[in-house]
Formats: C-alpha cells, structure tokens, sequence
C-alpha cells in the first residue's frame, strides 16, 4: 500500500523514524514537539510562501518538527497527523500543557487583564490554551497574557452539535486550506466543527468520506436527516435537515445555507455526481 504523504512524513532526505521500514530516506529521525504561538500557522505544500496552502495549525497546536531549513519547519500536527511546511517563526520547541480550548468562532488575547489593553493578538475557535487562573472576567494564560473566560471552555468539553457549530460559520468567507472564522474550504468547515464539538475528523474531504460514519444508500435523496455527509469529488456538505446543506464552497466564495438539490444542479454540471453519503 502507498502510504499518503499528506499523513506520513517522508521524504528522499529525511523521513518520520516510525516510517522505517516502510519508506527509503537517507535519514530517518523522531523529530522534536512544538508548539503553534501565531495566531494561525499556514501550512503548505511546499516550503514556499507563495505555495498551495494546505491546511492550517490554530494556537496552542503541537508539531512533530522533523526538519528546519530556511525559516521553513517541515513537521506533522498531532491534531490532525497534517504533514506540511509551516513558518519556522510561528512554532516555539517552549511547550505549555493545554487546559482549554476557544469555544467561539474569534476572540483575542490581551496583555492585561481589560478589554482596552493593546496590543491584542486575534485567536480562532478550536485553538488550545494553558490556563493558569481566572482574574474576574478574564483567564491568565502561561505566557502572561489574557483571554476573555467566558469564550474558553476546557478540554474535553465539547459544544455537543457539530452542525450547530457549523451554522455559526454561515457567511464566513472561502479560503482554500482554511479553517477559521477569517476563511476556511469545506473539509475545514466539517473539521472544525467536530473539533469544536468535541469529536476527532479527518482533514482532507476524501479521508473524511473515507474513515468518518458509516455509508449510506441513497439514490432519490430521500432518508436524509440532520447531520449527515455529502460527497463529490473534492467536496464535503453537511445536512441541516432533510433537504437543506451548508457547505463552504467557491462557487460562493462563502459558506451558505441552500437546498441540496439546487447544489447537486449546480456542482454536477462542473464537477460530477454525487459520490456519496455517509452518516456519522
């Protein structure tokens, strides 16, 4: 079996120690851990800002680093097993033990514990914090800084719907690789809202069809309820109810809210039929 890139880290020069065996690379390491302090890592295809972006690694996020060439660190997020090339400045191998989690869509940390402090860094659902204490309103994190406590909740516990969660994304703005408020593509709409909800989902739309929930046959649309998944090829939505979809997609450059049957028009035309249904 061909192993995915996009979930195992090899290369011709340096490969993940746990691929030995399975790979041929010139060196093989267990790479060093991480941590995300941007706002928001990009992650890409190669080690180019001008580069496909390929998924991204919210704060507080951990990264087996295998290699660091350039200003470019080559690495795998523990979140998700994503390999790709993230800005070297945007990780620190300074790692704190994550407490909570963002539990809405932005919110921002702060250097003292008020809402005119400057100056702010932005945060996106789902990233992950060490929590420290509480001083009224607002959390002290480890590194000094502060967050507004009523947006964190702790690990573990999670926001219960995946889809309630992804409604909160309507109108959010298409961004191929993305998945915050700021933009994300399909899968990273589906992604974030299982993360949010306290549920472990693939990255990319075929692994998501691949490994999530079981399939479904359905030829006339008909059975479908809350929650369930719809495939083409290279595309992801999820039902809000028998027959409505949301699904962040570049036809819109959004996420939006429309009858499934006006989408499967639509994308069936450009892109092919349905390739399937699958309820988590």
């Amino acid at each position: 079996m061909t192993l995915d890139p996009r979930l195992n880290a090899f290369r011709p020069d340096v490969a993940d120690e746990r691929l030995r065996g399975q790979v041929e690379s010139a060196r093989f390491t267990t790479g060093e851990i991480h941590q995300v302090t941007a706002p928001v890592a990009d992650i890409h295809g190669e080690p180019r800002f001008d580069a496909s972006l390929t998924s991204q690694a919210l704060f507080g996020e951990r990264v087996r680093v295998f290699d660091v060439h350039e200003g470019w660190a080559w690495g795998q997020c523990q979140q998700d097993g994503y390999v790709g090339y993230l800005p070297a400045s945007a990780l620190s191998d300074q790692l704190s033990e994550a407490s909570h989690r963002l539990c809405v869509l932005s919110s921002y940390l702060y250097r003292q514990p008020g809402i005119k402090s400057q100056p702010v860094t932005p945060v996106y659902l789902n990233s992950r914090f060490a929590v420290i204490s509480e001083d009224g309103d607002f959390a002290q994190l480890a590194d000094g800084r502060f967050v507004w406590a009523r947006h964190i909740s702790p690990i573990g516990r999670g926001d219960g719907d995946p889809i309630a969660v992804a409604e909160r994304f309507e109108h959010v703005p298409y961004l191929w690789g993305g998945k915050t408020q700021a933009g994300l593509d399909c899968s990273g709409l589906v992604q974030a809202s299982y993360a949010a909800a306290g549920l472990s989902c693939p990255r990319d739309s075929d692994m998501i069809q691949a490994g999530l929930g079981t399939p479904l046959l359905i030829n006339d649309l008909a059975g479908l309820q809350r929650g369930d998944l719809v495939f083409w090829q290279g595309h992801v939505g999820m039902m809000l109810d028998s027959e409505r979809m949301i699904h962040a997609n570049g036809y819109h450059m959004a996420t939006v809210v429309e009858p499934l049957a006006q989408a499967i028009e639509r994308i069936s035309a450009l892109y092919g039929p349905v390739t399937g249904f699958r309820r988590p």
